[in-house]
């Protein structure tokens, strides 16, 4: 009887199980490079390849410890690739017609609050505050929602109470921002919630913006609120989805 090394016999399956490591790594690089090239906004570059490596290195373990359930490991590491990916999506959004006195969604999410309230930062006075929740499956993109002057920045340190608490408008950590116009002035608010921990912001004190241009980042989600005068023009309501760029939020 003929005598077979186990090592020649361990060769083809090696090779069967390098398989799955070859599928994760085309499938992976074939999905970063499409989204990379299409719709991944900046913030989430460094992530999206630290996470690839992560599983490059976990998948190169098992191959060589537990060849066996590389299989099983493929689907599981396709699908936290995709929701990392998904989390840093920046589809395009184009305002079709610009306009002073509307003023449109600056992100996406749920319109949690619509309620006249005293705003204590910079107005002082009686406002309209409507508050949009980004859930972490949202686009986390923040835009202009009216162009012109930015009149006021203020970056605060805080908590990181739930974004839909009452007190998280003004006791997490937050970024005020008042934009203003020929139509008037209005205040946006970026804040962080328990989950999303990190607010940017890329604008400054007396810059002029584009209505619908990038505003900053809230990464994995949280809350932004609006402050606008008494008497605009209230076109969503409780409940309505908002998507950033297309949803008109008010007119004035």
């Amino acid at each position: 009887m003929n005598f077979v090394p186990r090592r020649c016999l361990a060769v083809p399956y090696l090779r069967f199980c390098s398989l799955p490591l070859r599928v994760f790594a085309g499938q992976s690089l074939q999905i970063i490079f499409q989204l990379l090239t299409m719709m991944l906004h900046r913030e989430g570059y460094g992530l999206v390849f630290k996470t690839f490596l992560a599983l490059a290195l976990l998948h190169a373990i098992f191959y060589y410890l537990y060849p066996t359930v590389l299989w099983g490991l493929v689907p599981v590491s396709l699908v936290v690739l995709a929701l990392v990916l998904q989390f840093f999506r920046n589809p395009t959004r184009t305002i079709e017609v610009a306009d002073d006195g509307t003023i449109y969604a600056p992100c996406d999410g749920k319109i949690v609050v619509i309620e006249e309230t005293v705003e204590t930062e910079y107005f002082k006075d009686k406002r309209l505050q409507i508050s949009i929740f980004m859930s972490p499956l949202n686009v986390h993109v923040n835009r202009n929602p009216i162009g012109g002057v930015i009149k006021y920045f203020k970056y605060h340190a805080g908590l990181y109470l739930v974004a839909w608490h009452p007190k998280s408008s003004t006791e997490n950590e937050r970024t005020s921002i008042v934009i203003g116009n020929d139509r008037g002035e209005i205040l946006l608010r970026q804040i962080a919630g328990a989950v999303a921990r990190r607010i940017i912001c890329y604008i400054k004190q007396d810059e002029t913006v584009q209505q619908g241009s990038e505003l900053g980042f809230i990464k994995f989600g949280s809350r932004v609120d609006l402050f606008l005068p008494l008497n605009a023009q209230v076109q969503v309501k409780i409940n309505d989805i908002a998507k950033g760029n297309k949803t008109i939020i008010a007119k004035f």
